[in-house]
């Protein structure tokens, strides 16, 4: 593992697309910038051994106040739908690309965010606060340890500077890290420049879908397969989401990964009490980003992929029949989730039925999502323990004989089941009150709860003793928590 920043193999293919693609400018560095936390785990996906946080070249790159070494530093141009309406160009306002790093584990970009201004802030300062950093820094490790594709983050980066929300917060920097930031957005930014847009495809094409370009196929079939692979991803995801009760908070086309990746983490929120129609963000007054409506915004999104990639010549009936997939990639990989967190062998007609009853059931009762989950495990063989996460217990009951009925056609060994079920639900989640606790401690420079949460979110299906707090569902002071655009 190597031991100095210095050391890494870095390139910057991103900025080998025209120069209309984006600006290159330096950061602008925070005032004596602190690296507060850095993660391993991340590193080692770089071939970096953790000895390198204590080099102050790590540092100087992660605060903005040097370019990684052999990169290129870069804002990128996109455009986007922002709920729903058409918002025109975007851009990285407050985000920098560092270069791209070859490792064993393969090619990934460095990006700051807060990191400063840049041509696309519009009317932005271009800085995050450490409240909203080190949300994003814990969700990408709480997604990663839940098995769902995602961005990560290295290294979070703070500094006393100002900077001014709803109140006066503190500036921080994530130094992020992914195969791309490509966006649904990036696309629909060109979608009038043939020729900007083409290039575009094709280096998505080459580096990230080489196998939708078969030998001798012309250039509309391979359109064709890369937006089939990218509607089988989003699909994918999203039923990834519905089933951990995840709620990404803005789900905007330019919020919207090519690779199928959760980013861009704001307003997200992992669900306690059950409402099929809940909505993380404070700002999302019209309820367009809720639980229940991310699958179908998500096919929405698609669609504006889709008309994007019109500019290349395609006819809309062509690409709207790539779109057709999305609703079988998505029930079968919500289904197939499903059965695992309920422990079925497979999915048999009826299960539709029941799964709507057991969410109407977390509904009516406002039930812990989390815990709900877990506990159904041994809710077979231990009802009492389960059936106290609902109001009205009788109901809850009944939903567990039709349950209980279920399974025994599956004629499993209990003990074989549990083991399905609890590598499926998880015992710690990113519930906002641990991720708020976190924060107050690192507004006073204490890592400890960052530390912990990353312990338990790196294998959150392993029930850890001493930790119980960190399983429970929220104190009654998390109610008046609210997550919004600033966040």
């Amino acid at each position: 593992m190597l031991e100095t920043i210095h050391a890494l193999k870095v390139q910057n293919s991103f900025a080998e697309l025209p120069a209309a693609f984006y600006t290159r400018l330096s950061p602008q560095p925070l005032t004596e910038p602190r690296l507060l936390h850095a993660q391993r785990d991340v590193a080692a996906l770089l071939g970096l051994s953790p000895n390198v946080f204590a080099d102050p070249a790590f540092l100087d790159v992660c605060s903005g106040s040097v370019p990684l070494p052999g990169g290129t530093t870069l804002a990128a141009v996109y455009s986007g739908h922002q709920f729903g309406i058409w918002a025109g160009q975007l851009g990285d306002g407050r985000a920098h690309l560092l270069g791209e790093v070859s490792a064993p584990s393969g090619s990934w970009e460095l990006q700051l965010k807060g990191s400063g201004r840049t041509p696309y802030s519009r009317m932005g300062d271009g800085r995050a606060v450490l409240r909203s950093s080190v949300r994003e820094y814990l969700a990408s490790a709480a997604m990663a340890g839940l098995g769902i594709p995602t961005t990560h983050a290295l290294a979070l980066v703070v500094s006393d500077d100002p900077v001014y929300r709803e109140t006066v917060e503190t500036a921080a920097v994530v130094t992020r890290v992914a195969p791309s930031f490509i966006r649904f957005g990036s696309f629909e930014h060109w979608s009038r420049s043939p020729e900007n847009l083409r290039a575009l495809f094709n280096y998505v094409t080459d580096r990230f879908y080489p196998e939708c370009r078969a030998a001798g196929s012309a250039e509309e079939e391979v359109v064709l397969a890369v937006l089939r692979t990218v509607v089988g991803r989003t699909a994918r995801l999203v039923a990834d989401w519905q089933t951990v009760g995840f709620c990404h908070g803005v789900m905007n086309t330019d919020n919207m990964s090519i690779l199928g990746l959760t980013m861009d983490y704001g307003p997200f929120g992992f669900m306690d009490g059950f409402q099929v129609n809940h909505v993380c963000n404070h700002s999302d007054t019209q309820g367009r980003y809720a639980w229940n409506a991310q699958p179908s915004v998500a096919h929405w999104n698609l669609y504006r992929l889709a008309s994007a990639l019109m500019g290349l010549g395609l006819e809309a009936d062509a690409l709207k029949g790539q779109l057709e997939h999305f609703e079988a990639e998505f029930l079968q990989a919500y289904r197939g989730n499903l059965c695992r967190k309920m422990g079925f062998r497979q999915w048999e007609e009826g299960d539709d039925e029941l799964v709507d009853d057991w969410w109407r059931l977390l509904h009516t009762q406002a039930a812990d999502f989390t815990l709900c989950f877990r506990g159904l495990a041994q809710a077979p063989v231990r009802r009492e323990p389960w059936l106290a996460y609902f109001k009205e217990r009788a109901t809850a009951d009944m939903w567990l004989g039709r349950y209980m009925e279920r399974l025994s056609r599956d004629q499993r060994p209990d003990q074989e089941r549990i083991e399905q079920m609890n590598g499926a639900n998880p015992v710690y989640v990113l519930r906002n009150h641990l991720a708020q606790t976190a924060i107050e401690a690192a507004a006073q420079g204490d890592t400890g709860e960052i530390d912990t949460l990353l312990d338990l979110l790196r294998n959150p299906f392993i029930e850890r003793q001493g930790y119980e707090a960190y399983a429970a569902a929220p104190p009654d002071w998390a109610c008046s928590l609210e997550v919004s655009c600033s966040s």
